[in-house]
């Protein structure tokens, strides 16, 4: 077979013959704008064959274009042709879209070619096993077929899990099964729904969570596809406060590991019921045997697994492929019956008898049921009843169905989408003090905000009570103003359709809200925060309350975890400096765990982040979507302070300005804090003689100056913690400002502060390092010399795990260091456990670095 094209400007090259005598034949001959002149084409090689599919669905980058079609044949340019018309029966197997050039018109000997999105399809006639399944394009629905059911129909999931675990194949088979897509995309191949990103596709995880809707067997489904990598926890936490449900999925060979705790305690916190998916269960020593409350049971181990049982119903599903490129859409599904297999009869007949015991001691109306009329025979228990007192658990977080399957392999993804739908709550079954207060009066929660260059800024909502519609009015509580909303919109990952309103229980993004943040509380109107307000018991309209108070009593908003790595960003000339800010504004705004702020003595602009990974994707997407290509410094750690002994101190200000005279005395003592959890925040008292003539209103500027002089350490200018401070003594002139006030007891502050003696902490981080025996003592090594203190080593399977404890200065570059040592085998987890302090001579050797003498 002849070699097919090797550029892009060669497939065109094949293409024009046959397409100049097209359109010859038409008489066709149109000029317009975006028309590009070629020169005359060469002479016309034997007829090509190529699939060409106008469609807009997945992009590639220009590189991975020129490699796939540079390395699809090789041959000379000239004789032979780019595919033998001739070629028998031939088989799709890669698939992508790209900027290509179409012919629109033609002269007589120049050729005119207008850019549109397409895709290229290559082709070869070898029977592969490469992953591209597709549907009749009659099938696809469109995203404005989404049904809008009853509330009690909607589900509203999160899928969450350990980096790497499935979680957006999974995703990718709810949406191919369910309808939306026509092809199944891969996360290798980097062609997934929800991972659209560049820096996604480039790296094959996910890295900022995308939402999508769609419908199963007349339910609505608004699902949020999460992060599972540490540096992006905030992602997860933002979309769990928002929703009802979630699925916890896990590697079934790997077992549960640190971020999926991680996820599982964000769930607790924001108490959210869950089902498991035990996903890969076709890898070696997958097993699902150890689960708590498993709903089926799989048939086959490794890379024999076919199918599974679902022990409520007793019912076998084992899916046959009929081809290598079987998309599992075919299964077969009947009664397991004792001829059929007795041993495994007999392994789903005992696991059904124990999955009712586990749900009669949990649910006592279940418990009523099996010990009155089915106490003799458990076989005749109705699956209707066990799948009620099922749901009625897992709604009540008493328990957490487990089912098992594999994604990548198309095997146990229909079941979980009917177990999403029978055991997961709707809205309206997830109990909220708040919307007692609100009624039928709208209430919603912005909890993401995106950056559209065309639409501005794209405000994702969950709508808890009343309704919304475009073009209405609403008021935001935090940031105290009223913005006009103009569009709601129906996410699908990077793609949206225009919706003419938004019911209650349900997520959409606006168009329009210029103000509104992560976190911020939606409602009609000012009117009706204050009447919800007073519902509460509390009078809003006569007294003036702070926007944080507000915000905790009407809608709780999204914790953001402090950052934890620094690195200066300079622009590359200082025209550019005012579009990086303009950058940084918009990154801040979607992404509240990235802070910034400007070093008062030099003048830089300094990043917080939560990683290395985390500094990385904001200069890369600085560089890509904003077009500046800044400088990054290195990277430095957020260290804190604290006192060693206790100290008091006396400061007097005494100053006149026009015709008033400030005057302020005050003395402070503080002490260092003993306690097992660390505090961020002073804890401040007042000697008994202060406080019985201290005015209320003095209290405030008193707490403002010893606040803010925490906020920057004596020493090293890192935030102060775990102290105590008491204010002895105040005497304040009648015409002193709060200012001054402030001012005098900052002052004395930082006095106390040096008496007492500083002592710097540094971030100490859990590690979990996944490695093979053979190069356990290398990584053993390795973390000895970074003053890492080992925990545990555990077995998983053939591999070790090894859980240690490791200052966060000692693992910078530790990810290439660690490939390196173990011919890029083993994996690793950060997370930030707590602050330790260090010892004297690390101390002194970071006090040097920092005056710049070593």
């Amino acid at each position: 077979m002849a070699a097919a094209p090797r550029s892009l400007p060669a497939l065109c090259r094949a293409l024009r013959p046959a397409a100049a005598s097209a359109a010859k034949r038409a008489g066709r001959q149109r000029r317009g704008p975006g028309w590009k002149r070629f020169p005359p084409p060469p002479p016309p090689p034997p007829a090509a064959l190529c699939f060409l599919l106008a469609e807009r669905r997945r992009s590639a980058p220009p590189e991975e274009l020129r490699a796939r079609l540079g390395g699809a044949g090789k041959g000379t340019r000239s004789g032979g042709t780019a595919l033998e018309m001739g070629a028998t029966m031939l088989r799709i197997t890669r698939k992508f879209s790209v900027n290509t050039l179409r012919s629109s018109s033609l002269c007589n000997e120049h050729v005119y070619f207008r850019k549109t999105k397409m895709r290229v399809v290559s082709v070869t006639e070898q029977n592969c096993s490469l992953r591209n399944y597709s549907s009749p394009p009659g099938d696809v629905k469109s995203l404005r077929s989404v049904i809008n059911p009853h509330i009690s129909r909607i589900r509203n999931i999160g899928i969450m899990a350990h980096i790497d675990a499935g979680k957006t194949t999974t995703t990718e088979r709810m949406l191919y099964y369910s309808g939306y897509i026509r092809t199944l995309g891969d996360v290798d191949d980097g062609d997934t729904v929800t991972d659209f990103m560049v820096q996604e596709r480039e790296r094959g995880i996910t890295i900022q969570s995308a939402a999508v809707t769609f419908d199963w067997k007349d339910y609505r489904i608004n699902l949020i596809d999460t992060p599972g990598h540490v540096d992006f926890t905030v992602e997860v936490e933002r979309c769990l406060r928002v929703l009802d449900g979630a699925v916890a999925v896990f590697d079934a060979a790997a077992g549960v590991e640190a971020q999926t705790l991680t996820v599982w305690r964000q769930a607790d916190k924001h108490q959210i019921p869950r089902i498991c998916f035990l996903n890969k269960m076709d890898k070696n020593r997958a097993s699902c045997l150890k689960s708590l409350l498993y709903l089926q049971f799989p048939i086959g181990e490794a890379k024999t697994f076919r199918g599974l049982v679902d022990v409520v119903t007793k019912e076998q599903i084992i899916w046959k492929p009929t081809s290598d490129l079987d998309d599992g859409k075919n299964f077969e599904q009947k009664l397991l019956r004792e001829a059929d297999d007795s041993n495994l009869f007999q392994e789903v007949q005992d696991a059904r008898n124990t999955l009712i015991e586990q749900v009669a001691d949990l649910d006592d109306e279940f418990a009523e049921l099996v010990l009155g009329e089915y106490s003799e025979n458990f076989d005749l228990i109705p699956a209707d009843k066990l799948r009620s007192a099922i749901r009625r658990i897992t709604l009540a977080r008493k328990a957490v169905p487990v089912l098992c399957g594999s994604a990548l392999k198309n095997k146990g993804v229909q079941p979980l989408l009917d177990a999403i739908t029978m055991y997961l709550p709707a809205p309206n079954e997830r109990s909220y003090e708040f919307l007692q207060w609100y009624k039928d009066d709208l209430c919603a929660l912005a909890f993401k905000v995106l950056h559209d260059k065309c639409r501005g800024p794209l405000v994702f909502v969950r709508v808890y009570s009343g309704s919304l519609k475009p073009q209405s009015a609403v008021y935001n509580i935090n940031k105290s103003c009223t913005e006009r909303m103009s569009r709601l919109l129906l996410p699908f990952a990077d793609q949206q359709i225009e919706i003419p309103s938004l019911m209650p229980g349900n997520i959409a993004l606006t168009v329009g809200l210029k103000q509104s943040a992560t976190g911020d509380t939606i409602v009609s109107s000012k009117a009706s925060a204050v009447a919800a307000a007073r519902r509460a018991g509390r009078d809003a309209g006569g007294e003036k309350r702070s926007t944080s108070d507000v915000e905790s009593l009407l809608l709780a908003g999204v914790e953001i975890p402090d950052p934890v790595f620094f690195c200066t960003i300079e622009p590359p000339s200082v025209a550019k400096q005012q579009e990086l800010d303009n950058a940084l504004s918009c990154l801040q705004r979607e992404d509240p765990s990235l802070k910034v702020k400007l070093d008062p003595d030099t003048g830089q602009t300094i990043l917080c982040g939560m990683g290395e990974l985390h500094i990385e994707i904001i200069h890369d997407r600085i560089k890509r979507e904003y077009g500046i290509e800044t400088y990054l410094g290195p990277l430095q750690i957020a260290y804190r302070e604290t006192i060693l002994n206790a100290a008091q101190s006396t400061d007097t200000l005494d100053k006149t300005v026009g015709d008033k005279r400030h005057f302020v005395t005050a003395e402070l003592e503080v002490r260092p804090r003993l306690g097992e959890r660390a505090m961020t925040k002073p804890v401040i008292e007042y000697a008994a003689s202060v406080i019985e003539a201290l005015p209320q209103e003095l209290q405030g500027a008193i707490e403002n100056g010893i606040t803010n002089s925490c906020i920057q350490g004596p020493l090293l200018g890192f935030p102060v913690q775990d102290i105590d401070v008491t204010v002895q003594s105040l005497t304040v002139h009648p015409d002193t400002s709060h200012t001054m006030i402030s001012a005098c007891v900052s002052r004395c502050m930082q006095k106390a502060l040096k008496k007492a003696g500083i002592q710097i902490l540094e971030p100490l981080m859990n590690i979990e390092i996944t490695v093979s025996e053979d190069h356990l003592s290398a990584a053993l090594a390795d973390l000895a010399q970074r003053r890492g203190t080992i925990q545990e080593i555990q077995s998983r399977q053939d591999n070790r795990v090894v859980v240690a404890a490791v200052p966060l200065a000692e693992t910078m570059g530790y990810s290439t260091v660690l490939r390196t040592l173990t011919s890029g085998s083993a994996t690793f987890t950060l997370e930030l456990a707590s602050y330790q302090a260090l010892n004297s001579q690390e101390q002194s050797a970071l006090l040097q670095r920092r005056m710049g003498l070593v």
